[in-house]
């Protein structure tokens, strides 16, 4: 290839300082520490900062995190909820990458953020909340063998994980949650919408006026079908991400916990014992490469490259593109699952929407003015108080159920109180938007060539099937229903593109010019039962075929839950910390499992 390699070798093989952890931007700045690790987390992102977290919680395990992106401080877009849908695609903390041409999608080629800053996906995401259904989980369960992997012996994680906090403005919650579902005393903070939309009141009558919409209290209870109040990871007004939560000040403290930024990651190496323990990482103007019990949390796009270009892989296509096959694994990279997503906006017979601030930088500012200086006011919510998940009795009649359970979802309606995306220059709407959340096309993360610093073929094959399509398209039909609810009349006038009468070939032609994606990518390396021929990980996340090299995020799951993602993240990352708590006592780790990496820079090509 065109690219160089200057390479220098630093063992890792002090002992730890006394100095505090700390955030550290440049691999200088490390070796000067003279530290030895005796974990290292590839990806400090939404799982792999959970990780960090758990593990330095014992004092003899030090802990290194490697993350490609920069920090997450400072940055508007990624701190104030509301603008959220700004902190991607195209900024400087995220990869943006795009996915290949679409087929049922005409052909469109979209952007695929995914977190190039620390916290990783949970710091550029739209903060939603949705743990998934009892069913997923023991679906999880059921494909891995391990019951551990099921609804009920995951709850006490997902309450490890959580700090349930009253709403920004301090308004009364009752009936709007179901406190015996939630933890209270967990890490990362979880909490409802703080700023009332003026349709709030309409959108829960509809569900009184409506059978097919019911009330839901609480859609994380395991029981997720119905409309309900949005809960999101928000705290005072800010985002909660796992930066600013599972690496907070308090943990940062720690003295054998360490992470360095502008780090990427490019391969993980096989050391003289036969062990993936070794990683290689550049630090550069582009960012960098890093290693370690090796902890992979790199996401569902960022794994499977970076165990692609290690050599672990599907041999036959690793050969082809003149990359040593070192492990048999066809299943990486293969699998992935993403909702598909499409904003359906209605026009409204009102100016109480975000339209008529975001057209007059006057008010715009004046919001801006009032988050900053008290955390109050529009800006305190992500895009949306409710939404809902439901199912379709007639899908079962002419597909095989791809939900998990009779209990979980086909699809989801999000309700917000504006249009997703720029305004035109007239108009106020409603969005009741569509995604479908049991999917059953399959995609696949691929390697276009050997070079390290390439992006990766990203194929999430959205609306693959036409079982998919058939979702979509049905879901559409449900939103139009909810908006022509009694709650809703005289105040929603008409759809914005499509009308009330649309046929289901207009609705597709529909779907195929502005369908997208959720940004939920999954399954990329799925975990299988311990000896299975299939899948990537064991039902401990190590990699199958290899010691010292676990996997822990997203990429594990074998089925895509029908939620947003983030909170599966979290609680898979607090189960895996306790697996590898399990194997590495509290004082043996610093003799047995001494890590090194190795620093790489890499020219351009």
């Amino acid at each position: 290839m065109a690219y160089q390699w200057l390479s220098s070798i630093l063992l890792l093989a002090l002992g730890v300082s006394g100095c505090s952890g700390i955030i550290l931007q440049n691999i200088a700045d490390l070796t000067k520490l003279k530290l030895s690790f005796d974990f290292i987390i590839v990806g400090g992102g939404t799982a792999g900062n959970v990780i960090a977290n758990r593990l330095s919680e014992c004092p003899d395990h030090s802990v290194l995190v490697l993350e490609a992106g920069g920090s997450d401080d400072n940055v508007l877009n990624i701190q104030m909820p509301f603008f959220a849908p700004r902190a991607t695609p195209g900024t400087p903390q995220d990869w943006n990458y795009t996915t290949t041409p679409q087929t049922a999608l005409n052909g469109r080629s979209l952007p695929y953020p995914r977190g190039f800053v620390l916290g990783g996906s949970s710091s550029v995401n739209y903060m939603v909340y949705t743990r998934g259904s009892k069913e997923d989980f023991d679906r999880f369960s059921k494909v891995s063998g391990d019951s551990g992997w099921s609804w009920d012996k995951l709850v006490p994680y997902m309450q490890k994980n959580e700090r349930f906090v009253g709403a920004s403005d301090h308004h009364n919650i009752n009936g709007q949650y179901n406190p015996a579902v939630h933890g209270f005393s967990g890490i990362n903070s979880v909490s409802l919408a703080g700023f009332p939309s003026p349709i709030d009141s309409r959108v829960i009558q509809a569900t009184t006026q409506l059978k097919e919409f019911p009330f839901n209290l609480d859609m994380n209870s395991g029981s997720t079908l119905g409309m309900g109040w949005g809960q999101s990871t928000i705290k005072n007004g800010t985002r909660s991400s796992s930066s600013t939560s599972y690496l907070a000040p308090e943990f940062l403290s720690r003295p054998n916990l360490h992470v360095l930024l502008n780090a990427r990651v490019t391969r993980i190496l096989k050391t003289s014992t036969g062990a993936f323990q070794t990683v290689e990482f550049v630090q550069d103007l582009n960012g960098a490469f890093h290693p370690h019990e090796v902890v992979l949390s790199a996401g569902s796009v960022g794994t499977p490259n970076i165990l692609m270009h290690s050599g672990i892989g599907n041999p036959s296509k690793l050969t082809s593109l003149g990359i040593k096959p070192l492990v048999n694994l066809p299943s990486v990279g293969q699998n992935l699952s993403d909702h598909t997503l499409l904003f359906l906006s209605y026009f409204v017979n009102s100016t109480d929407t975000w339209e008529t601030w975001e057209r007059s930088p006057t008010l715009t500012q004046q919001l801006l003015n009032q988050w900053s200086t008290s955390r109050t006011g529009q800006f305190v919510d992500l895009p949306l108080n409710h939404l809902g998940f439901f199912r379709i009795p007639t899908l079962v009649n002419q597909f095989k159920d791809p939900a998990s359970g009779p209990g979980t979802s086909h699809y989801e309606l999000i309700v917000s109180n504006g249009l997703l995306g720029p305004p035109p220059p007239t108009g106020n709407f409603m969005s009741v938007s569509c995604a479908v959340v049991a999917p059953t096309a399959r995609g696949s993360v691929t390697l276009s060539s050997s070079n390290v610093l390439a992006d990766p073929v990203i194929n999430p094959n959205l609306l693959g099937s036409p079982a998919d399509v058939f979702i979509m398209r049905e879901a559409i039909k449900s939103s139009m229903r909810f908006a022509s609810a009694p709650a809703f009349a005289g105040y929603v006038l008409s759809p914005n593109g499509l009308n009330f009468n649309s046929t289901d070939a207009e609705i597709d032609a529909f779907v195929r010019a502005n369908a997208g994606t959720v940004f939920h990518p999954a399954g990329t390396a799925s975990m299988s039962p311990k000896g299975a021929t299939w899948g990537v990980v064991d039902p401990d996340l190590r990699v199958k075929g290899v010691s010292g090299l676990r996997i822990v995020d997203l990429s594990v799951a074998p089925f895509i839950p029908a939620a947003h993602t983030q909170a599966a993240t979290y609680i898979i990352a607090e189960r895996a910390a306790d697996l590898i708590k399990s194997i590495w006592g509290e004082n043996d780790l610093q003799v047995v499992l001494k890590t090194q990496y190795i620093y790489t820079e890499v020219g351009k090509h």
